[in-house]
């Protein structure tokens, strides 16, 4: 009921007067009470059906922690609808270093293009790119010590038939060269059980026995034979190459034997001479780009962004919508701040590609939210209920550095950002004339006593600073949440789309952008 937070504020004044009422009523409206979105877990069992998830490359190994959780998540995710529009193809927007495009490319196997707008980031991304490489034999050949480590335990726990004597088959490796061309492909050998047994069993050995033995056996080597074809599926076909030569092949299923002769005709005829395990590309993305124009052989495919900054997550849905070769789409944005608005300036450009709003009720609404309660979206009220407080000294530095620039200088309003002046400043006066320095406003005719008289003027509010931004902090799920709904009904407005929804993929203390808007095209379009 409306009516239940009508007195939230004065309807005189429209100042605040019940801070209660006011918590409850963001509270009321925020994205985890309205029940708008779908549970990851829902979404994941419709798109795997029977099939189930895969594990393989720990990621926390190239990522920090917030980045490895990122990556993880949504992977797992874009990997099974990329299954289940059966689609190889995945254009990463915003794709900065490349740790989502590697990591989909190296452990899902798909054609990553990563496109971001900065030539610094498509650089650092070769060059990581460049570093996994060589990584992808240690993997292999830890996981298969792993394995062997994994053999030798069930050996141990295996119980001892006293009256059992055998010994194996083949004590020597299968090729006997001496001279080994690849030592990791002779692991394997190592790793899978001998076949059978030319020992013959003393003349207690009942026949029960024997045929409980060899069950036993083959079991075993049954599974230990998956785990190290789980262990090689974990690589892009290129990476691994398995001589028909080196295994032992009496030992396969004809089904197997054609998958692995599959698998390396795919790998010599995919071959690149960089090997690359994806594609990072330079490009400004807007609504009107045209992808075929970066990527030559674009097919059927979909696009995903993780933290898409600002317009650019917006423009990731119009382009979605409009090209027909894109079947589905996986968008988290970020950096609300930097959202442009139809509305905000009250300026008139028809023609104008806006990011906020989207849905067609808002625009006829002309909802604005503006830049102050954009930039209240981005902060973490999660990370702030489990004792990560906000930076209230850095804030109060701010807010008096905005006062000296309006009274001081007379500037209301400025294109220039102080940025990150905070953490390299050693006292306020000193970021006081970093700050302006950066603003490009003279700092020369203002002593180090006036900027401290301000200080000091303004000191004993801090703590009214610090209860306005937890006011802020409370209210800000509550415009993501409109920001995001924005996103979500523009593409229920769209006739081609079969299903769209927000999906909270991460973790709001380690990722406070943690909301997907995910969407499936119709089969036909």
């Amino acid at each position: 009921d409306d009516d239940t937070f009508s007195n939230v504020f004065c309807e005189n004044s429209e100042k605040l007067i019940n801070v209660h009422l006011f918590a409850l009523a963001a509270k009321y409206y925020s994205l985890s009470n309205l029940g708008v979105c779908t549970p990851l877990e829902d979404v994941l069992e419709a798109l795997r059906g029977d099939n189930q998830g895969t594990t393989g490359i720990k990621t926390d190994e190239f990522m920090n922690n917030k980045k490895s959780h990122e990556v993880q998540v949504m992977s797992e995710l874009v990997v099974n609808i990329a299954n289940y529009c059966d689609i190889k193809q995945v254009i990463d927007i915003g794709s900065g270093k490349g740790y989502l495009s590697s990591f989909l490319s190296m452990q899902y196997n798909l054609k990553v293009y990563g496109i971001d707008s900065s030539n610094t980031n498509t650089n650092g991304a070769h060059e990581r790119n460049r570093k996994l490489k060589k990584h992808w034999r240690a993997y292999q050949s830890r996981g298969r010590a792993n394995l062997k480590s994994q053999r030798f335990e069930k050996a141990n726990d295996r119980p001892v038939e006293s009256e059992i004597k055998c010994k194996a088959v083949n004590e020597k490796p299968l090729n006997n060269d001496s001279s080994v061309q690849n030592q990791d492909q002779m692991a394997i050998q190592d790793l899978v059980p001998s076949c059978g047994f030319t020992g013959i069993a003393t003349s207690e050995m009942s026949k029960e026995a024997e045929a409980d033995l060899v069950a036993r056996t083959q079991s075993d080597e049954s599974k230990l034979s998956e785990e190290v074809l789980a262990i090689l599926n974990i690589l892009p076909a290129d990476a691994v190459e398995v001589s028909s030569s080196q295994c032992n092949c009496g030992e396969l299923c004809e089904e197997e034997k054609v998958r692995r002769k599959m698998a390396s005709l795919e790998a010599k005829a995919g071959k690149s001479s960089d090997s690359n395990l994806y594609f990072p590309l330079t490009s400004c993305i807007t609504a009107e780009t045209e992808l075929s124009d970066i990527i030559t052989d674009l097919e059927d495919c979909m696009m995903v962004g993780l933290h898409t900054c600002g317009d650019l997550a917006a423009n990731t849905l119009r382009i979605f919508t409009a090209k027909p070769e894109i079947k589905a789409v996986c968008s988290v944005g970020c950096c609300y701040h930097l959202l442009s608005e139809q509305f905000e300036n009250q300026q008139e450009c028809p023609n104008e590609v806006w990011g906020f709003p989207m849905c067609q009720y808002l625009k006829d609404k002309g909802w604005c939210c503006g830049r102050n309660a954009r930039m209240s979206a981005c902060l973490a009220l999660e990370r702030v209920a489990v004792g990560q407080m906000l930076p209230t000294k850095s804030l109060f530095y701010r807010a008096v550095l905005q006062v000296i620039i309006e009274e001081i200088h007379g500037v209301t309003k400025s294109d220039r950002h102080v940025g990150k002046t905070f953490s390299k400043s050693s006292s306020f006066i000193d970021y006081v004339r970093k700050s302006l320095k950066k603003l490009e406003l003279d700092d020369s005719k203002l002593p180090d006593g006036c900027i401290m008289d301000y200080y000091e003027k303004y000191k004993h509010r801090m703590n009214e600073l610090e209860a306005f931004n937890m006011l802020k902090v409370v209210l800000a799920p509550c415009i993501e949440f409109l920001i995001l709904l924005d996103r979500v009904c523009y593409l229920k407005e769209q006739e081609n789309i079969a299903w769209s929804g927000l999906v909270k993929l991460f973790d709001p203390v380690k990722s406070p952008r943690c909301c997907a808007v995910i969407a499936l095209k119709k089969q036909s379009c």
